[in-house]
């Protein structure tokens, strides 16, 4: 059985929550492997909607196991508020486990996070303020706190202790904020520890001996390939690898383990923050997307930057991913359309340019090079087939499969969980 990754295609938001969704009821293990709440899937069951941000989407599928891996950073209040408001509404969460090597958000990180972002002003990179990119820098500086770390109190203490004669230097005699005590943090961090206890596991441990009895596996990324850090629009990125890569270290699974690749792609595009982006609409449009597509963060709810479809950034993807499947979201957003643009190159300095360029400045001066596909009229938010597409959508979702480098294996055709057109099985290689 499989050991599937599904990843974001552009800057994050296309919807892999609902694929992961949508292959639940035949995956035994989901697992998010890297970033924090900094990122939230929006699934939508049976008219009911739920924004998950630390919480894998398998958590809302009965008999599957979540897991939350070693290259996720942890703010353990926003993952317990999160688990008591499922539970509110029904949903089991007792089949949760956390990796022993996840590292923790402690309260210094937001702090510290935020200061930063301010102090940036106009160089600002446009973080959520929640503390992910101060951890992921403790975690880099080897002075990180781990889940770990929550049951030896002396240990802990000494980490806290360390990281604090750094934090407190910075805090005070650049930012000119108060220090922060240990005690504070160390009573916070304890606070949960007895809650978390027998969440706690050895997460390469766990998904290589369910991989080995044959069970299906599927790893889930935060945020999207151009956000990270290695392979996106560098600064403008996230802390963490969001690529397919990142699933192994993240998880502690071997790289031979994986056996597909799917990318969510948007068939528009979005992004939140700053940083280059070249079909960006600045008029009507944009207006009309993001309102038609409800573009607003599920963790911030900043308004999303939005555009028409980026070919060369689908094909980066397909090739940095070693994407085997994408799904194509939010169709049904362009119903109405005359004409849709889409992105099949870029002009760099006059200069025609059919993938990415190679240097953040070549991309800062992209220009958008278009071409122009028929829209429909109809409404397709009950297509379950190919054959219920109009033409000139199915005619779209051609197009873009051949522009994009792998085939594009289901298509979104509405928020729900049912709202889907399968063109090929995601697990059928």
């Amino acid at each position: 059985m499989p050991a599937i990754v599904i990843v974001g295609a552009q800057w994050g938001d296309e919807g892999k929550g609902k694929a992961t969704d949508a292959l639940g009821a035949r995956v035994d293990y989901v697992v998010k492997f890297n970033g924090g709440n900094n990122a939230g899937h929006t699934v939508v069951v049976g008219g009911e909607k739920y924004a998950l941000h630390l919480l894998p989407s398998g958590i809302l599928t009965p008999g599957c196991t979540p897991v939350i891996g070693n290259g996720v950073v942890i703010d353990l209040s926003v993952l317990f508020s999160e688990i008591d408001d499922l539970a509110a509404r029904g949903v089991d969460c007792s089949r949760l486990r956390v990796s022993a090597n996840a590292h923790l958000i402690t309260p210094y990180n937001r702090t510290v996070d935020k200061v930063t972002e301010r102090f940036l002003g106009k160089r600002r990179i446009g973080t959520t303020g929640r503390g992910i990119g101060p951890t992921y820098a403790d975690k880099m500086n080897r002075i990180g706190i781990r889940v770990q770390d929550l049951f030896d109190e002396s240990i802990l203490r000494q980490k806290v202790e360390g990281a604090l004669e750094q934090k407190n230097q910075l805090l005070v005699k650049v930012y000119n904020r108060r220090a922060i005590g240990v005690d504070e943090v160390v009573d916070e961090l304890l606070s949960y520890a007895d809650r978390v206890r027998p969440m706690v596991c050895d997460s390469g441990r766990l998904l290589t001996d369910a991989l080995s009895r044959g069970e299906t596996v599927l790893f889930e990324a935060g945020q999207a390939t151009m956000l990270d850090v290695d392979h996106g629009t560098y600064p403008f990125v996230t802390s963490s690898n969001a690529t397919a890569a990142g699933a192994c270290t993240g998880s502690g699974v071997p790289p031979r383990a994986i056996d597909r690749v799917i990318a969510v792609v948007k068939a528009y595009t979005t992004r939140v923050g700053e940083g280059p982006f070249p079909t960006e609409l600045h008029d009507e449009q944009g207006d009309w997307l993001r309102e038609r597509g409800g573009e607003f963060g599920v963790t911030t709810g900043r308004p999303r930057r939005c555009g028409w479809y980026d070919v060369p950034i689908a094909r980066f993807a397909a090739r940095v991913n070693g994407v085997t499947d994408f799904v194509l979201t939010k169709l049904d957003v362009l119903t109405g359309l005359e004409r849709i643009p889409v992105c099949v190159a870029y002009e760099v300095d006059g200069v025609r340019c059919e993938d990415m360029p190679m240097t953040q400045t070549e991309f800062h001066h992209a220009k958008p090079v278009f071409e122009y596909f028929d829209g429909w009229s109809e409404d397709i938010s009950g297509a379950r087939s190919v054959e219920d597409l109009p033409k000139a959508a199915r005619q779209y979702v051609t197009a873009l499969e051949e522009m994009s480098g792998s085939r594009i294996s289901a298509v979104g055709v509405g928020p729900d969980r049912e709202a889907t057109v399968l063109r090929h099985d995601l697990l059928d290689g």
